[in-house]
């Protein structure tokens, strides 16, 4: 009887945990615009992880993971969302589709614009305030982010959707050794992934964000190591320097040692890990109004 008892909880448990875990929401209804199928890589979504009630501070951050625009990494994604809950900020993954699907600009851009005016026009079923809505990206990822940075809009006011009537501006970003540019100190693997192989000099330009930062670009944590031998620290210093000239608030953590793809500190959730960024990060969202007092 006892080990029933035992049993009995331990399964118990496990529902309650499953019927917890966030699940993936298709950013559009329907086929997503410019589908190349049905397939799972065909269907952007954005997972909600939510802060406890108690820790919660209203804030919400949407998170790119990197990978190359190739792939996802996942300690760049749900490992973010589970520290931004510690901080009482809702984190939510975007699942935004990729180079080696088929997919060219501006489709990623458009996803990651979605998931944002998707978290705004859920703000009371989330809890979240529809003008604390930030975007956070490592990598590739945070070569999305700084292209939502800088290339929003506020929404259509006519739209028949009324997720395309939100504004897709962020209210803030971070960027974790991003990529930012598309010109001579880009990661080449990205580039094609987004672009193709021979894009005009017009998009390269374009899509190269130390060129598009004007002083409605959001403000902005970002961090990088010296190191890094895969994206260049040349990256977010231009960021950096455009962000400054054009009078846009930045905090920004060059460290020496680490190589590319950090992430938190490790491939697994490990809080006893958590880099010097984290730290740093959670005093720059403190500042903005977004994490714990």
């Amino acid at each position: 009887m006892q080990i029933l008892t035992v049993m009995t909880l331990a399964l118990a448990t496990t529902f309650q945990a499953l019927a917890q875990e966030p699940q993936a929401i298709p950013l559009w209804p329907v086929a997503a615009p410019g589908a190349l199928g049905n397939a799972a890589k065909d269907i952007p979504t954005l997972t909600p992880y939510l802060a406890k009630p108690e820790l919660a501070t209203g804030a919400a951050v949407v998170i790119c993971p990197g990978g190359g625009y190739g792939g996802l990494a996942d300690h760049e994604g749900q490992a973010y969302a589970r520290w931004l809950n510690t901080q009482g900020i809702a984190g939510l993954v975007l699942n935004y589709r990729l180079g080696s699907a088929g997919y060219r600009h501006p489709v990623m851009l458009n996803d990651a614009a979605r998931a944002v005016r998707l978290v705004r026009a859920r703000a009371t079923e989330w809890q979240v305030d529809p003008q604390r809505v930030g975007i956070m990206g490592s990598s590739a990822g945070g070569h999305l982010a700084s292209t939502l940075l800088t290339h929003f809009d506020a929404g259509s006011a006519t739209a028949v959707d009324a997720v395309e009537r939100q504004s897709s501006r962020p209210d803030l970003g971070i960027l974790c050794y991003p990529v930012i540019t598309m010109g001579p100190n880009t990661h080449q693997g990205s580039k094609i992934n987004l672009l193709g192989k021979d894009p005009s000099a017009e998009v390269v330009k374009s899509l190269s964000n130390e060129l598009q930062v004007t002083p409605q670009t959001p403000p902005c944590f970002l961090w990088h190591t010296w190191e890094d031998g895969g994206v260049k620290v040349e990256n977010t210093l231009d960021f950096a320097c455009a962000l400054r000239r054009a009078g846009v608030r930045f905090d920004l953590h060059i460290y020496e040692k680490g190589a590319h793809g950090l992430g938190l500190g490790s491939r697994k959730y490990d809080p006893s890990r958590w880099m010097d960024w984290t730290r740093d990060c959670a005093s720059w969202l403190t500042v903005q109004g977004f994490g714990r007092k």
